[in-house]
């Protein structure tokens, strides 16, 4: 059988992602969330409603706000979305790891990780 939406989890991860930052809040959640979903952002409620009006009050805060996928790595019903978010353009900015899990191609759960990106450090690497 073939499958009518080969959109890749990943790429709707992705994409997700972009249309989040980019103030586009709720066409994310339309287009790509899934029915029952949960996150574990703790500071916020575990419902998607309280996690998209969070979205919603942080995108009108900052217009500007940049997301720049390092790498997306999918696994069965998994996707992992490493990324430089920054909430101001002159802001350093944070690494941030989403984790997706999927449910007939919606996104029924989401974790997110960061860590702010310092002035100094003493890793020649870099964070990305």
């Amino acid at each position: 059988m073939i499958a009518l939406n080969t959109e890749l989890l990943k790429e709707k991860a992705v994409t997700f992602l972009s249309l989040v930052a980019s103030g586009k809040v709720r066409e994310a959640y339309e287009r790509y969330v899934g029915p029952d979903f949960r996150h574990h952002n703790s500071y916020f409620r575990g419902d998607a409603e309280s996690l998209m009006l969070a979205m919603e009050e942080n995108a009108a805060l900052n217009p500007h706000k940049t997301l720049e996928v390092k790498r997306a790595i999918e696994e069965g019903d998994c996707v992992m979305v490493h990324s430089h978010v920054k909430q101001k353009p002159e802001d350093l900015g944070a690494a941030v790891v989403h984790i997706f899990r999927f449910a007939n191609g919606r996104i029924i759960e989401l974790w997110d990780l960061g860590q702010a990106v310092p002035e100094h450090s003493i890793n020649e690497n870099g964070m990305f």
